[in-house]
């Protein structure tokens, strides 16, 4: 396996940011490691490449592990952190030259070369770093990580700034990489798990709560379908959760309420039943199929619905 974690656990006085967890990565894998903000998800990027410490627990790249021997992690891994850290008064070839030297690449001109070409710096190489865009800093970071050419590669929110055209690029420059390599990464954006991901971790306040293939993730709630309500005045809606048919039910914001009921089952017209009784105004109606945003709600709800 080219990445492999067991009980893994980091505590920061009396927080534990990350509780125990255990999953593998293999070659030729792309991981998506989702969760909500503070769950842990940079810790455990940090960890994995020897950044931070773990307090307990167990972690290996390639056969090696991470503590026992970090130079042999860190030939292998490729690393772009969440906060892209950058020599803003580099040139962006005169950057690359310089992480090529720290990796003891010889002969890098031709590497860096490659490399541009994919990230799309063509037309960015020969200004400073400090006077490119969010999106384009970005690329350069992609290109330092993949620089040594390793067999894995942990993007922590690599498509962060990037616009429509540049998002695509990146995608595809991803899905590309992991025909070949072991690449983890975190997003925020869902669609992009459903686009890139062989599996899906989701982590929530430390623990591992789903560690599935895309598929399997999305047949979670397979059964359920999605109905958002918005009505035009702030309501108690207990009496939603009492209509027949209707399974959960989770506030969106004071006026708007999401149901979940068995697929297959039409309750369209107990809903508007029950609304016209109570006499509200619906003013928003939409039901749809569970996806993975669903599921990553689901599992990660911090409050129950009272």
């Amino acid at each position: 396996m080219s990445v492999t974690v067991t009980e893994l656990t980091k505590i920061y006085g009396e927080q534990r940011a990350v509780d125990a967890i255990t999953f593998e990565a293999r070659p030729g894998e792309i991981l998506g490691f989702l969760g909500p903000n503070g769950a842990g998800k940079t810790t455990t990027m940090k960890m994995l490449t020897g950044f931070v410490e773990a307090t307990s627990g167990q972690a290996s790249v390639s056969g090696f592990d991470v503590q026992e021997h970090p130079r042999e992690v860190r030939k292998r891994v490729g690393y772009l952190p969440e906060h892209n850290p950058l020599y803003l008064d580099m040139y962006v070839r005169e950057y690359l030259r310089f992480v090529a030297g720290l990796n003891d690449i010889r002969k890098p001109d031709n590497r860096i070369d490659k490399l541009i070409e994919q990230t799309g710096l063509e037309r960015e190489q020969f200004k400073k770093i400090g006077a490119l865009s969010k999106g384009y800093r970005q690329r350069v970071g992609l290109s330092q990580a993949m620089l040594h050419d390793p067999e894995v590669l942990i993007l922590d929110e690599p498509t962060a700034g990037l616009d429509p055209n540049q998002l695509e690029e990146i995608r595809q420059l991803i899905k590309d990489l992991g025909k070949e390599k072991t690449v983890i990464f975190s997003t925020h954006i869902m669609q992009e798990v459903q686009l890139l991901c062989d599996r899906v971790l989701i982590i929530d306040r430390g623990q591992l709560v789903a560690n599935d293939p895309i598929e399997e993730l999305q047949a979670r709630l397979a059964g359920e379908v999605l109905i958002t309500l918005g009505f035009s005045e702030t309501l108690e809606p207990g009496y939603l959760e009492k209509i027949t048919g209707v399974q959960s039910l989770r506030s969106l914001g004071p006026k708007r309420w999401q149901l979940t009921a068995e697929s297959g089952t039409d309750i369209r017209p107990e809903i508007f039943r029950a609304v016209v009784e109570q006499g509200h105004v619906l003013v928003e109606f939409h039901q749809e199929s569970a996806s993975v945003e669903n599921v990553f709600q689901r599992l990660t709800r911090r409050t129950p619905v009272s």
